[in-house]
């Protein structure tokens, strides 16, 4: 499959459901970045908390770009700060702004940590946190998914997205089977991923989700150089190929779908 350029067509909208735009690397450059994923058909995007210290640049910037929506959590790779205090750092923070449209990203990473118990400790209180809050989960699994599928049977009804997901073809029947939204980011693109591209053609239409994890991730053509949501337009257009379905069918899918796990988009959707 060839790369292919995104759509200009005005009548497509996305979402891009995982961001990260409080790094430096777009210091005194956010308003060209917002400029061009306006130009794309961005309407909405989930800027992503790794760490509860950071919500503040969050509402920042969602201060400056009304299509941008929030989240509070913990990476796993940060579960060596985890205190019982940030649990109560996390349910405060995501009940004081209506932005905040998910808890994390939380989850668990096996394969640049070895600090099993911790993440496993985290994870599950930020599990409890969403439900209490009714809130969706944004679900970080790298080398972790009957770990996290077994954590996560014990609390059905929960709602959640494998964000920026590579795992096989069975650990994603395993998520889908459980309610679970799948999204897919820049790697789907990548030529020899093979695993994401066989993942990405078994999704159920309405639990698929797509996202840049910006600046991270950049899809072909822009492999190797920092991403930006306007490139989630990419990602649709190759996610459209490999499922044999058109474009605006895709978009039209996947941001109501967005919408319907993070239910805080649809309150402001109208205007968008």
């Amino acid at each position: 499959m060839t790369a292919i350029a995104p759509t200009t067509d005005p009548d497509i909208q996305l979402i891009d459901s995982h961001v990260h735009l409080n790094f430096d690397c777009y210091d005194d450059e956010l308003d060209e970045v917002a400029q061009r994923w306006r130009e794309a058909g961005i309407v909405q995007l989930v800027h992503s908390c790794v760490k509860p210290s950071e919500f503040e640049q969050l509402q920042a910037i969602a201060d400056r770009f009304p299509e941008v929506f929030i989240s509070v959590g913990l990476h796993p790779l940060d579960a060596d700060d985890w205190t019982a205090e940030m649990a109560a750092e996390i349910r405060d923070k995501a009940r004081s702004d209506q932005r905040t449209v998910a808890i994390g990203e939380t989850g668990l990473d096996f394969f640049k940590a070895d600090n099993e118990p911790i993440q496993r400790e985290a994870f599950g209180t930020q599990i409890a946190i969403a439900r209490e809050l009714d809130l969706p989960l944004i679900i970080h699994c790298r080398n972790a998914a009957a770990a996290a599928r077994d954590m996560l049977r014990e609390a059905e009804g929960t709602r959640a997205v494998m964000h920026c997901w590579s795992g096989t073809a069975e650990e994603t029947q395993w998520f889908v089977d459980l309610g679970f939204y799948i999204s897919f980011s820049g790697i789907v693109t990548f030529k020899n991923a093979k695993t994401v591209k066989e993942s990405a053609a078994i999704v159920p239409s309405d639990r698929l989700l797509v996202e840049t994890d910006c600046p991270f991730l950049a899809p072909v053509p822009y492999r190797g150089k920092r991403n930006e949501p306007a490139r989630v337009a990419h990602v649709a257009e190759y996610l459209a190929e490999l499922r044999g379905i058109s474009v605006a069918d895709l978009a039209r899918q996947t941001t109501a779908n967005a919408r319907s796990l993070f239910r805080r988009l649809a309150l402001y959707s109208d205007s968008r």
